[in-house]
């Protein structure tokens, strides 16, 4: 069954070898050296200031964001089920919550958060996705986040790149905290999250909040390349193994130009089959399409050709399939997928097939690739 969820993704060989080997200490001399590895090459990953590793979901590390770096009102942008969690985090940890509300293939205006911002001086953080995977959706973050900075200098920008971190180079200039998962770029199981943060946002945490989710007692031992708690010590030694074969093949800025030359061929090559984007602004994790028959495409798919992709949530469940473009996929897996998404169409009677999908992913690759060797 080849695995096409945006999370979790498919875990490399290499990376569960390494993971096999036997369980190591947390306190000790050998852990800290692997430690040690992992947060030098994720200061590399995220440009920050600080990283942070924790032994939770991406939801803990959005939780230890929101109540570390927001003290009065949060500023949530809310085009899916993911910023949706922003707003019910704030709510859950006693803040305030000022939200933009959009329709979830509709991104975030920088003239909304303009308005919200000049309308509510108490508003001290702003949390929002970069990729929001609940419908494929790319925010302009890194503009926001400017704008953002220029109203109010000491707003907090939290940005959950949880799809996007390992994606897409991110400009960081104005973000405050950026948010990864192991389950998806990084190529993990899940259970071990990151947080990349900005000098001012260490000063704001000061002596931080709550207990588990505190940031300041990670900072203090996590550059001591030790943890406050217990560390999830055999995804950090997984993740040492991501990050250097990432290096080891050409660096970060080989794998941003694989992942967005997949996505670009899977959607020209679904389009050119009569298939529709849902995202009005297409993230590069992800190829999200909207149709009438989504469940039926689906389960066509994992019967037929062994392929699973993933569905909708609320209001979009069975309207739309999403098909991951994250991590160290094979061009030939893609070409099959959407191969195997035009077949399903033809036993579903919406087409003849004639191999266009496929025929069409393989121009536009190889295409963009060749271009980029000249």
């Amino acid at each position: 069954m080849l695995l096409f969820t945006p999370g979790p993704t498919p875990v490399p060989e290499f990376a569960r070898v390494s993971m096999s080997e036997e369980t190591m200490h947390h306190r000790t001399a050998e852990f800290e050296a692997v430690f040690s590895d992992t947060r030098e090459l994720l200061f590399k990953l995220f440009a920050t200031d600080e990283v942070i590793m924790l032994a939770s979901t991406g939801t803990g590390a959005m939780e230890a964001a929101v109540t570390n770096l927001c003290h009065d009102t949060l500023l949530s942008i809310n085009s899916g089920k993911f910023g949706e969690r922003f707003g019910k985090i704030a709510k859950a940890s006693g803040l305030a919550n000022v939200e933009i509300k959009n329709e979830w293939d509709t991104p975030a205006s920088v003239e909304d958060v303009t308005k919200a911002l000049r309308a509510n001086t108490k508003i001290d953080a702003i949390a929002i996705q970069i990729s929001e995977s609940a419908g494929g959706l790319r925010h302009n973050v890194e503009e926001i986040a400017a704008v953002a900075k220029e109203i109010n200098p000491d707003i907090m920008v939290i940005a959950d790149g949880i799809t996007a971190v390992g994606v897409e180079r991110i400009d960081v200039a104005n973000i405050d905290c950026l948010i990864a998962g192991s389950q998806k770029a990084l190529m993990l199981p899940p259970g071990l999250s990151i947080l990349g943060l900005s000098s001012k946002a260490i000063e704001k945490i000061g002596e931080g909040k709550g207990y588990y989710l505190n940031l300041a007692s990670e900072i203090k031992k996590q550059s001591q390349n030790t943890t406050a708690y217990t560390a999830a010590t055999t995804l950090i030694i997984g993740l040492r193994s991501v990050l250097q074969k990432i290096e080891n093949d050409g660096g970060l800025g080989k794998l941003y130009c694989d992942t967005a030359r997949r996505a670009k061929a899977t959607r020209f090559a679904l389009e050119a089959i009569g298939l529709h984007s849902y995202p009005s602004v297409p993230a590069r994790s992800m190829t999200t399409i909207d149709d009438e028959d989504a469940s039926k495409i689906r389960n066509i798919l994992k019967s037929d050709f062994s392929v699973n992709v993933a569905g909708g949530q609320d209001h979009l469940k069975g309207k739309i399939f999403r098909i991951n473009q994250m991590g160290f996929l094979e061009p030939y897996e893609l070409a099959w997928v959407v191969n195997a998404v035009e077949l399903s169409l033809a036993k579903l009677g919406r087409r003849e097939f004639d191999g266009t999908a496929s025929r069409m992913f393989n121009e536009e690759y190889f295409k963009s690739m060749l271009g980029s060797a000249k």
